[in-house]
């Protein structure tokens, strides 16, 4: 029966472990509720630097896809507002891009004179960051991004740009119910508690 106990354990353990993951990420609509666009000459700069942004955060860009765009480019592109070579290129109006590694990550629109009237944005995680804290905003639903797609639709994110989240930690109940009631069968059935 210890035997049975101590392999019970192990195996609560293991799915504990294996069920705690990196804490996600927010969802920051870029621009906030202006959205991607040069109506009423948002400033992308002023909204980027009054975020924290994290590894895993979300970075939605709605707008019009018939005026505008988004170019993911270089320093130096987006220095000289060169559209000419993207590293990326979002079309659908409704993009949805994870920021993956520290550093700078820019962002312009590619419609002739956009960029040098200030479309344009630099998100920026600092080399000291650590993933998303499980404080962050929360995240919207999610729109479907694409590379180089250009499908109609200008969805909108029906909630704030950023919410308070429960702990990334937080499982649902009955999926912790469940795994009890599996280890319990297990331990039962193992220990002879439960004929077959």
């Amino acid at each position: 029966m210890e035997k049975v106990l101590a392999m019970a354990t192990g195996l609560v353990a293991l799915l504990l472990v294996a069920g705690a993951g990196p804490a996600e990420g927010a969802v920051y609509k870029v621009g906030d509720s202006a959205g991607w666009t040069i109506m009423g000459s948002p400033n992308y700069t002023a909204w980027a630097a009054s975020k924290t942004f994290h590894v895993g955060d979300t970075i939605v860009f709605e707008y019009n896809n018939s005026f505008h765009n988004v170019l993911e480019v270089t320093k130096a592109e987006y220095n000289a507002c060169n559209a000419s070579s993207p590293i990326a290129t979002y079309a659908t109006g409704n993009d949805s891009i994870t920021i993956k590694t520290k550093g700078h990550h820019y962002f312009l629109c590619g419609f002739p004179g956009h960029c040098t009237i200030g479309q344009k944005v630099d998100i920026y995680i600092p080399k000291s960051s650590s993933a998303a804290p499980s404080t962050s905003p929360a995240a919207a639903p999610s729109p479907s991004s694409g590379s180089s797609s250009s499908s109609s639709g200008t969805g909108g994110i029906p909630t704030p740009a950023a919410a308070p989240r429960p702990s990334a930690g937080t499982k649902p109940v009955p999926q912790a119910f469940a795994l009890v009631l599996a280890v319990f069968s297990f331990v039962a059935v193992a220990g002879g508690l439960v004929r077959q």
